[in-house]
């Protein structure tokens, strides 16, 4: 693993680079844990994070076997954190239809400000960036709806609207 970090004008900018093995999250994820110390959204971009560096491995050329996927994240405190994870590019497998795998964008869009995909020389980079302050109430209510989303792509089954028992 190669990594750095330096602070530009309040932000703190990390990166590291892992080989192409699901069993790099766990070095990844604890890397990232100590860099969002007191981050009211850790939890959320940690989870994040984990899903797109999953999907690196699983799915892109970063899987075979010189295969690295490098993340980066721009902490500035008390304003927003902003997550990268470089993949090697290669074809995206779309998951099957019924699969009930591939809802981690979906986690994604749920849970992040804002989020998006583009090509680097290299292959491709898939950031979100996270809202300091998103936790609270607010931040439940989305856990929610993420969580409702994904089970109800899973079961193919209608999000039901709200009713008021009288």
């Amino acid at each position: 693993m190669k990594s750095a970090a330096i602070t530009v004008a309040g932000a703190r900018l990390t990166a590291a680079t892992f080989p192409g093995r699901l069993e790099e999250l766990r070095r990844m994820r604890a890397g990232l844990r100590r860099e969002l110390d007191g981050c009211p959204a850790a939890h959320e971009v940690i989870l994040c994070v984990s899903e797109l560096a999953a999907n690196a491995v699983l799915h892109s050329d970063t899987r075979h076997a010189d295969g690295t996927f490098t993340v980066r994240a721009r902490i500035s405190p008390c304003e927003y954190v902003l997550i990268e994870v470089e993949d090697d590019g290669g074809p995206w497998a779309e998951p099957a239809p019924h699969s009930t795998r591939g809802r981690g964008l979906d986690i994604i869009r749920s849970l992040a400000a804002d989020w998006g995909i583009r090509a680097t020389p290299g292959g491709r980079t898939v950031w979100a960036r996270f809202d300091w302050s998103a936790s609270g109430l607010g931040l439940a209510a989305r856990h929610l709806q993420a969580v409702t989303v994904v089970v109800c792509s899973v079961m193919r089954q209608p999000r039901r609207r709200s009713v008021q028992v009288r």
